[in-house]
């Protein structure tokens, strides 16, 4: 096997597993998970609004104009909002409507474009050689752990039991992997192939955020938990702004 493909796999696995970080749900009590599970959404919108605009869209900058930037962050809006409205997700206003809110499936399926987006950059580091790939990899990690026990904070905060956001969140993971063996297909045949994703998850991102978790956060009555909640979202935001710092 390529040596490339092979260190790009096993470090797309590596940070995979790193989903499996909301297994600490498991220890802490219902209970007290319900009550967390609120600041674990404003942390998560945080982290998705600062992975668009810190790191998403600042890579895509490097190599594409600005209209063709903001062209395809709209595509990635419209579409993720044209994809809630023909498979006829909603968000539900009582246990009579449905079990699980909308804003779930859409998390997950943001949060694979972005695993998968994550697999295309870490072969293309590799390819470049083994240090940048290295680098790569531990810049993705370090905003994967707290990126994931958000998510799954927002998984059990939309009606997930904890079994099933600790499964799916991990599947969703692994398009990492499909990542790395798509973009080494398109890495050797084609130039640039991942730029054109980034706008597109960072419209994702920003569609889930805005439409779907801040509207939940708007539904706590309490000052005190929704200053709390607003503290944690600009935590998310600092340590997306930090990270990019620090692995610039």
């Amino acid at each position: 096997m390529d040596p490339i493909l092979f260190n790009s796999l096993f470090a797309a696995l590596m940070i995979s597993l790193f989903s499996l970080c909301g297994a600490v749900g498991f220890v802490l009590r219902d209970k007290i998970l319900n009550k967390i599970s609120m600041f674990l959404v404003a942390f998560s919108t945080g982290a998705l609004l600062g992975g668009a605009f810190f790191h998403l869209l600042p890579e895509a900058a490097e190599k594409m104009d600005y209209i063709e930037i903001n062209a395809y962050l709209l595509i990635g809006i419209a579409l993720f909002y044209l994809l809630e409205r023909i498979l006829k997700w909603r968000h539900c206003h009582s246990e009579k409507d449905c079990n699980v809110h909308t804003f779930t499936y859409m998390s997950l399926i943001g949060d694979g474009i972005h695993n998968f987006i994550d697999g295309l950059v870490i072969v293309s580091a590799f390819c470049v050689n083994f240090e940048v790939g290295l680098a790569t990899t531990v810049a993705i990690a370090s905003h994967e752990i707290p990126q994931e026990l958000g998510d799954f904070g927002v998984l059990i905060h939309g009606g997930f039991s904890k079994s099933k956001a600790l499964f799916w969140n991990f599947v969703s993971a692994l398009t990492a992997i499909v990542g790395v063996i798509i973009g080494y297909c398109l890495v050797k045949n084609i130039d640039n192939a991942s730029l054109l994703l980034l706008p597109f998850a960072a419209g994702g991102f920003v569609y889930i955020a805005m439409s779907d978790l801040i509207p939940e956060l708007h539904k706590e009555p309490g000052l005190r938990k929704s200053l709390y909640s607003f503290a944690l979202l600009v935590l998310g935001l600092m340590f997306m702004f930090i990270t990019k710092l620090i692995f610039e």
